[in-house]
């Protein structure tokens, strides 16, 4: 199987497992994101802390006033917009390239989505809803990136896709420093099963990674990244996982009984039917790999996408719901 994982560079909001800096002195408690700590490189971030604000401090809003979004303090009327901009500017132009964010939900800073906007500082009802100053911006420039609040994440469905994606990404980065042909070749083939996500973009990057036109290997990472990014963009379907397995199962179908072949195609129509996990299939394929000792499966990272420890049944259960959390701004 893939040897040693890649770690992550993940932006975490610092008052999800790591400080008691939210406006009330707590923290914010995530199993997820206590988990994942271990396995990535981690910068933490609060910025109201980060433009002078205390600990417990007064809340913040944000106030629609024409055509603009401002950052308010409601008891003092104090606006922070602008010293919100200027420390997320320097905050961003420090920052080395990372593979993801984690932020926290709905916050009038750092939230990605559902945040609160009002008309006013008074004891009104919010009259839209939208991102935070921080998070607005991280969703402008970093979209492509692992981008989730501790919110969703409780979601399995959307913990699974993160994941892959996230060490997706961390992957390309690492492959991307070396700035070799042989790096992106590398990284090509050892992915090659991410057809699950985009069958049309993984024949182009098939292409680039051909380089008939002698691109320099700079030009070909350039390239081939937009490609990667808009295939990691939204999860793979259900079926796609399936037919995954399904051509993969081509490597075995001489080498395994006919009880064999039998019993791993029903787990897969039960894993379609929501019925069992994906790790079901999926680990009787990797007992296949192993027992055979097949090497080009061996070397994908579709069997071994994330460390072992971050796997929980619930985000393989769920994978297969009908629901489109992508699209619902609510969790």
């Amino acid at each position: 199987m893939v040897g040693e994982f890649v770690r992550p560079k993940v932006v975490i909001s610092r008052c999800i497992e790591y400080e008691n800096v939210r406006w009330n002195a707590q923290i914010v408690r995530s199993e997820f994101v206590e988990a994942l700590i271990p396995h990535v490189e981690a910068i933490t971030i609060c910025p109201e802390v980060g433009i002078g604000l205390g600990v417990p401090r007064e809340t913040l809003r944000l106030v629609k006033t024409g055509s603009s979004v401002r950052l308010i303090q409601p008891t003092t009327g104090e606006d922070y917009t602008e010293k919100m901009f200027e420390f997320i500017g320097d905050f961003l132009s420090d920052l080395a390239e990372v593979d993801g964010y984690i932020l926290k939900s709905r916050s009038p800073t750092s939230g990605l989505r559902g945040v609160k906007i009002y008309p006013s500082i008074g004891k009104v009802p919010h009259i839209e809803r939208g991102s935070g100053i921080f998070g607005g911006i991280v969703r402008e420039r970093f979209g492509h990136l692992a981008l989730e609040d501790e919110g969703r994440l409780r979601n399995g469905k959307i913990r699974e896709h993160f994941l892959r994606k996230l060490y997706t990404l961390a992957r390309f980065r690492e492959a991307r420093s070396w700035g070799t042909f042989q790096s992106l070749l590398r990284f090509h083939t050892e992915n090659k099963l991410l057809r699950a996500r985009r069958e049309k973009n993984m024949r182009e990057m098939g292409r680039i990674v051909a380089n008939k036109e002698q691109l320099s290997p700079a030009s070909l990472f350039d390239a081939y990244g937009s490609l990667l990014y808009s295939a990691l963009r939204r999860p793979p379907r259900c079926g796609t996982y399936t037919n995954v397995l399904m051509n993969s199962l081509g490597y075995f179908s001489k080498k395994i009984t006919g009880g064999e072949n039998q019993f791993f195609l029903d787990s897969l129509n039960k894993y379609r039917d929501g019925k069992i996990p994906l790790i079901v299939p999926v680990d009787i394929m990797r007992s296949w790999i192993v027992r055979f000792d097949e090497e080009y499966l061996a070397q994908q990272s579709f069997f071994n996408p994330y460390p072992d420890e971050l796997l929980d049944v619930s985000s393989i259960v769920e994978a297969c719901g009908s629901r489109d959390y992508w699209k619902d701004e609510t969790l």
